[in-house]
């Protein structure tokens, strides 16, 4: 892991044996090259970790992307990386606000939500859109983010937040990105009953019939005390850098509405991906070759990419 745009002090040299060569105190030295700068040691950097329906406080380090942070979960609890649906900051509920993305806060405790029952839902699709909103874990699960109020899904009561879809009509997803899944699920035919594997997140007995309880883990309610925190990115090293800031946040946030409401996904982490390229791009042709050269297996409508592009550089719609 690497810290961006820092440089580490140098230590202090000199004394009885420098570079190791006797020397004798007081004694003057001739004028010599100066020594080279020790390199600057990486940052040790360690977060908490606990399974969210129960386990002792485990530590983990050194990784640099999701299926890292799952292998090192997974390692200190002995369990398969595959367990593990998905992450939550700071809280042990199916919170899907506190969902862990691309960064983490320095102070930030992470629970591993893992796999509970499997659960099978006949769905009949009686209207266009199933009131789903899909995300993922970079991991290869995708699963519930948020279901609509008065939806076709709404009105099943086995059907929760934070279920992962394992199966449409027995033909597995299991490594599917979240635009994907829900590319399938909007194909599907109206007025034909299909059906969904779904896996529930294992719960505590504490949560179990009782979703308002607020009993909390001793990493419960904790939050970053700055704003730096750790990027992690699918490839090449994680990256120490600051936070964003609550302009960059407020973009994010619409970007991550219309992700919502074009596509029936959500997800941060690509969210602020497409506003850092809309921030750099002076007109929505350009922001559309951008996305395309690093984000073409999207397929992104033009009329999404030109909101996208408003959203970002002319936020208060003074479109020019």
């Amino acid at each position: 892991m690497q810290r961006a745009g820092r440089h580490g002090r140098q230590p202090p040299e000199g004394g009885p044996m420098e570079n190791g060569v006797g020397q004798e105190l007081g004694t003057p030295q001739p004028p010599g090259p100066a020594a080279p700068r020790a390199p600057r040691a990486r940052p040790r950097l360690v977060f908490h970790t606990q399974l969210a329906h129960g386990s002792p406080t485990g530590r983990i380090e050194g990784f640099t992307n999701v299926k890292e942070l799952y292998a090192k979960i997974a390692e200190v609890f002995d369990i398969s990386p595959t367990e593990i649906l998905f992450c939550t900051l700071n809280t042990h509920k199916v919170d899907m606000q506190k969902l862990l993305g691309g960064q983490i806060g320095l102070e930030d405790f992470i629970f591993a939500h893992v796999r509970g029952e499997t659960k099978e839902v006949e769905v009949t699709k009686t209207e266009d859109a199933l009131g789903l909103t899909i995300t993922d874990n970079g991991a290869g699960y995708a699963f519930i983010k948020r279901i609509k109020e008065g939806s076709i899904i709404n009105r099943l009561q086995t059907v929760c937040v934070g279920d992962s879809i394992e199966a449409i009509n027995d033909h597995t997803i299991v490594g599917c990105r979240h635009y994907e899944v829900a590319r399938m699920l909007r194909e599907l035919p109206r007025a034909q009953p299909f059906t969904l594997r779904l896996v529930q997140p294992k719960k505590a007995f504490d949560m179990i019939g009782q979703r308002t309880r607020t009993g909390k883990s001793p990493g419960e309610g904790r939050m970053a005390s700055g704003k730096e925190t750790l990027r992690l990115r699918t490839q090449g090293p994680a990256v120490l850098e600051e936070g964003p800031s609550p302009s960059e946040e407020e973009a994010a946030r619409r970007v991550d509405d219309l992700l919502e409401s074009y596509m029936g996904i959500r997800d941060s982490e690509l969210a602020s991906t497409m506003v850092e390229a809309a921030k750099g791009s002076p007109s929505v042709a350009q922001l559309a070759q951008g996305l395309d050269s690093v984000l073409g297996e999207f397929a992104f409508p033009q009329e999404f990419v030109a909101e996208v592009w408003a959203a970002v550089c002319h936020p208060n719609g003074d479109k020019e």
